[in-house]
């Protein structure tokens, strides 16, 4: 069956994290992603990074890179950029993620490419921008979850700033990247004309801080942190300790709140400095020391079991094993496995992107280094076998 975009055809200068992340999503919809890889640097830098690299593979590249081509091809030779350019031809879109300040270098831009395609659809995933007085800064997620106020938002109050455990600004830039992919194509399909789309890490950042933003932008109000990674103005929602371990409640909503004191019987919660929103975040102190004292006389498995059958939103504080042992994930059946030639067997996380016969059948694995250069070649520009093999013996192509 085809899947939703296998009619788009992506050409893309790629590399590490968020720029492969977001074309991966849409190979896994079915799109066509040809990779280039820059020979000087033998490939995307994700294939040299450990733990478990061999050769010119790794698990890291395998995470981002599925479902895709690979050709291993230097654009800013004259040989090399003809080659680009007809390739240009025969796609809906060109991606990287690079400086700011490097698509123009290697015109990549619209106004590069449009005289070539006028379709073509440029989409530049950059640090900063390519405007801008930082769009010439390399940058990385780490940098930008502090620059952008993100880990003096995260951790304890009185502990350092404290970054996210994922890599949680590059993987929204993808996710970013690919809305922006998909609104471009739909565009020039519908107007007979590409365009520039100008996406950065930064500005993913910074629209990502929502409603903290938006209190400090109207009313220099800002938020702090608190202990235990409490919510900034729902009461309770935050890490509470049984006997043994922790876990999370979040009161949400009011009815939750009534369910959880009800499920408690302590008549102290009856208490009307407690019986709505604004009370119980005047009176957080007393509301937390009071479940605190509650929620330590049993076992977090215990408590965990009856706020579930209350219908209590709450969860555990899983490891991986957990999380995967889980019989919700198995039940979604988000893992898949493969056997990958240099790294054995392989088990990666689904996209959650379920449109359709969408991500959940006939997923490949990344491509090997190169692996794709001579089908790119001939199937997609239709060069002769003896083009191709003069384009090789001339270090054009690998």
């Amino acid at each position: 069956m085809a899947k939703p975009l296998d009619d788009i055809r992506i050409l893309s200068l790629e590399q590490y994290g968020a720029g492969p992340f977001g074309s991966m999503l849409l190979a896994d919809l079915g799109a066509e992603v040809i990779k280039i890889e820059d020979p000087k640097f033998k490939g995307d830098v994700g294939r040299y990074v450990p733990p478990f690299n061999e050769g010119t593979d790794s698990l890291f590249h395998e995470t981002f890179n599925r479902g895709k081509k690979s050709i291993i091809m230097d654009i800013v030779t004259e040989e090399g950029r003809n080659i680009f350019h007809e390739l240009v031809k025969k796609c809906d879109v060109v991606y990287s993620n690079f400086r700011g300040d490097v698509p123009k270098k290697l015109k990549i831009t619209y106004e590069d490419l449009k005289s070539i395609n006028e379709k073509i659809v440029c989409v530049s995933l950059t640090g900063f921008g390519m405007t801008g007085p930082r769009s010439s800064e390399p940058s990385y997620d780490y940098i930008m979850q502090g620059l952008t106020g993100w880990m003096n938002l995260t951790g304890e109050p009185d502990g350092p700033p404290t970054k996210s455990g994922l890599s949680l600004v590059d993987y929204s830039g993808g996710f970013i990247a690919s809305i922006a992919i998909l609104s471009g194509v739909h565009s020039a399909r519908k107007d007979g004309k590409g365009m520039d789309c100008d996406l950065s890490l930064y500005d993913t950042a910074l629209s990502l801080l929502t409603y903290p933003a938006t209190w400090w932008l109207s009313k220099e109000y800002e938020v702090k942190r608190f202990p235990r990674s409490s919510h900034p103005s729902l009461v309770p929602f935050q890490l509470f300790k049984g006997s043994d371990n922790w876990f999370v409640v979040g009161c949400a909503k009011e009815k939750f709140w009534e369910r959880l004191r009800d499920m408690l019987e302590d008549p102290r919660l009856l208490d009307d400095k407690f019986s709505d929103f604004s009370k119980r975040r005047e009176n957080k102190e007393e509301l937390i020391t009071i479940l605190d004292e509650l929620f330590s006389k049993k076992p977090s498995s215990e408590w965990l079991d009856e706020l579930k059958e209350n219908q209590i939103p709450s969860g555990p504080i899983n490891d991986l094993k957990n999380v995967f042992d889980d019989e919700h994930a198995k039940a979604r059946d988000m893992i898949f496995e493969y056997n990958h030639p240099n790294l054995g067997d392989v088990k990666q996380v689904y996209s959650p992107i379920n449109v359709g016969n969408s991500n959940k059948e006939n997923i490949e694995r990344a491509p090997l280094y190169g692996e794709h250069s001579e089908h790119v070649l001939e199937d997609v520009l239709g060069f002769s076998k003896e083009k191709i093999k003069l384009l090789k013996e001339n270090g054009v192509v690998e």
